[in-house]
């Protein structure tokens, strides 16, 4: 028997982005443990990614090429060779090509997080084609765009920090299920006294091990923070010498943030005026009395109308109190913008001969059903999809079928197995998962630069991302020397070497070691320094301003609320968010059966009063529904959701659900205030007893 051990880097959608270990006997994986020399890791892996191995060796895993014999979302396949498979893309996408590229049209995201599977031959290929554009939203650019204009880049306080600080704010978010190692040395603060702080609308599990709740209303965190600015500001619970050297505009923010007093705020935000008192009165003096105060932010608080605004607000208040003087003070959303990342050399923009129209993954279903037009540009007759599995996770889910259903609408899908978007593609092309490939990853919740090395030969005719995209570049004619550049060749590439944060990159290197920490500052904004325009902190944003935007920090209201919609709200007076369940990341996952098995099926939780007022009682299927579309699935009666809020669980396949639907059907296409991205969570929905 020959026994190895292959370093390897977690693939998926995640800030902690885990050091593994992969033991591999006679070829097979037969264990996947986290590296306990791994900082950040520390020899711990969430349930998800232990049993990666059993998702790898799934009986249902997609081994050969398909094309489709049955209808369109049917899922009938019958299987084909590579050459046919190949042969049959080229020839639908050459005349594309030649006559109107943009009539083709990429679809991807975060399925893997690496440099090389994500996009990098890929983006050579679709580039050289001139294919249109895609405008990859569907997380995190509203909340990244407001801390941009606030912070000047995403770069915030180091994981290996938090457990220094004497007071958290966890914010929007859950990291129990979806930042382990963070919730580790946040539970390490706590054991050393720190207090910590949930602000989030559900009682989620890591709501309910902090100290305290405070459960604000979907979509009104901007005005929270505004709240506490005022109270920090009248009681005098600022750092002048920091806000004197190091940021910009102080004086506009402060009339700004004295309109928002504490009964204001917290009428607002459906919370108590104490609440908004004491929690403005725990940051401010704990931060005056020189301890480090630390605000862990993440996207829950973007995913609505004025999601961008609400991430630039919490963004100031660390400038205010003088935290980022302190390694674990400060606030962190991600640290992917501190990775100096070679993306020209890995996707090559440079190839596009004139600049294609963009194409907003956000609202790919009214997109995939418009007509051609001056304004638009040529009718989309080909998708690309590859990462993601656009049927279960876009908005506004019945316009994303039937815009996936057209019949002229040619659909690739590379996939590792038969989600809900590959029932509806044309070709379906097996792709090797991370045990199968090689990648280089940065992170987006510490500041190790990753590598992943192929652990097991490829399962049955399944290749890498990169191997199909230049087999497609090779079919369709594309001869330049960049699509024969091998995964290791690109990975070379993957970090500018000239830069003093990675100056020590070598691929060949960070392989045999499997990880790298970047060489930055324990406090890299202790003195100022902020990558804005102006090198500081910006409360005022010259840069907003030329956008149309409000330069100051303000609240921008929900699209879907009593005070913005009362008809609306009259109609689907529920407020409903859908954040991950602790099992599932986005979609993935999902269909591994020992996860499923553990979630049960889909739910909802709602307040035990908004269920009385319904003859719900639980354990009873609802529906739920808006003028958009409807779903069913189980009550669970219970207070962690506050009253006049319901909350799905998500995202189920859609087609392992009882009525073949999930939360997606009521979400909207609408767009946040800031980076053009989703407003999953600014929803308004009704429930009733399904019949």
């Amino acid at each position: 028997m020959t026994t190895t051990q292959v370093r390897a880097a977690c693939p998926h959608d995640c800030p902690d982005t885990c050091a593994i270990l992969v033991t591999v006997e006679n070829g097979v994986a037969t264990e996947i443990k986290g590296d306990p020399d791994h900082p950040t890791t520390a020899g711990v892996l969430c349930t998800k990614v232990a049993r990666y191995a059993e998702r790898t060796y799934s009986a249902d895993r997609l081994l050969y090429p398909m094309k489709r014999v049955g209808k369109k979302g049917e899922g009938k396949f019958e299987r084909i060779s590579w050459d046919e498979a190949l042969d049959t893309i080229a020839a639908r996408l050459k005349p594309l090509a030649q006559e109107r590229p943009e009539a083709i049209l990429p679809y991807s995201y975060a399925g893997t997080m690496g440099l090389l599977q994500g996009d990098s031959m890929s983006s050579r290929f679709f580039h050289q084609l001139g294919a249109s554009l895609l405008d990859r939203t569907i997380c995190a650019t509203a909340g990244a765009t407001g801390y941009k204009y606030t912070i000047g880049g995403s770069i915030g306080t180091d994981m290996e920090q938090f457990q220094n600080a004497k007071l958290i704010l966890i914010w929007g978010g859950n990291p129990i299920a979806s930042n382990l190692h963070f919730w580790m040395r946040a539970q390490e603060a706590k054991r050393r006294g720190a207090k910590l702080i949930a602000i989030d609308p559900y009682r989620s599990l890591t709501a309910e091990k902090c100290h305290q709740h405070i459960a604000l209303m979907p979509g009104t965190d901007s005005a929270l923070a505004l709240g506490m600015m005022h109270v920090l500001i009248k009681e005098e619970l600022l750092d002048q010498d920091y806000i004197g050297k190091y940021t910009l505009g102080f004086e506009q923010l402060q009339q700004r943030a004295l309109e928002w007093t504490p009964e204001r705020t917290a009428e607002v935000c459906g919370i108590s005026v104490e609440e908004v008192l004491e929690l403005a009165r725990e940051y401010g003096r704990t931060a005056k009395a020189g301890e480090p105060v630390a605000i862990r932010v993440n996207y829950g608080v973007q995913r609505v109308h004025g999601g961008g605004m609400a991430v630039r607000n919490i963004a100031c208040l660390p400038a205010l109190v003088g935290a980022w003087r302190h390694a674990a003070g400060g606030v962190q959303l991600s640290t992917s913008g501190t990775f100096p990342t070679n993306k020209p050399a890995l996707q090559r923009p440079d190839l596009l001969k004139k600049m294609p129209r963009t194409i907003n993954m956000t609202t790919i279903g009214n997109d995939l059903l418009r007509e051609a037009s001056p304004e638009f540009g040529p009718k989309v007759e080909a998708v690309i999809v590859y990462n993601s599995n656009p049927l279960a996770i876009a908005p506004d889910s019945p316009k994303v079928a039937a815009g996936f259903a057209r019949e002229d609408l040619f659909t690739v899908v590379l996939e590792h197995f038969q989600t809900d978007t590959a029932d509806y593609a044309d070709i379906l092309l097996p792709a090797t998962t991370q045990l199968e490939h090689t990648d280089v990853h940065l992170a987006y919740g510490h500041l190790y630069m990753m590598a992943n090395n192929a652990a097991i030969a490829p399962m049955g005719e399944a290749k890498p991302n990169t191997e199909i995209f230049r087999l497609l570049a090779a079919r369709m004619g594309l001869d330049d020397p960049m699509f024969r550049e091998t995964d290791d060749e690109m990975a070379a590439k993957a970090f500018r070497k000239d830069d003093e944060r990675a100056i020590h990159f070598d691929w060949e290197s960070l392989k045999l070691k499997g990880w790298q920490k970047l060489n930055m500052p324990d406090a890299p904004f202790a003195c100022g320094n902020f990558p804005t325009p102006s090198g500081k902190c910006e409360f005022f944003s010259a840069t907003m301003q030329a956008d149309g935007l409000d330069p100051l920090p303000t609240y921008v209201p929900n699209y879907e609320s009593r005070a913005s919609a009362p008809d609306l709200a009259a109609k689907y007076p529920l407020a409903m968010i859908s954040p991950p369940q602790r099992n599932f990341l986005n979609s993935t996952f999902v269909n591994v059966q020992s996860l499923r098995n553990t979630e049960g099926e889909p739910h909802l939780d709602m307040h035990p009063d908004d269920a009385a007022t319904r003859g719900v009682i639980h354990g009873d299927m609802v529906r739920i529904f808006n003028d958009r579309g409807s779903f069913v699935c189980k009550a669970r009666v219970t207070d962690k959701a506050r009253k006049g809020l319901v909350v799905g669980l998500s995202i189920w396949w859609k087609k392992l659900a009882r009525d073949g639907k999930n939360a997606n059907e009521v979400t909207s296409q609408r767009l946040t205030d800031m980076g053009r991205a989703p407003t999953f969570y600014d929803t308004l929905v009704q429930v009733e007893k399904a019949v």
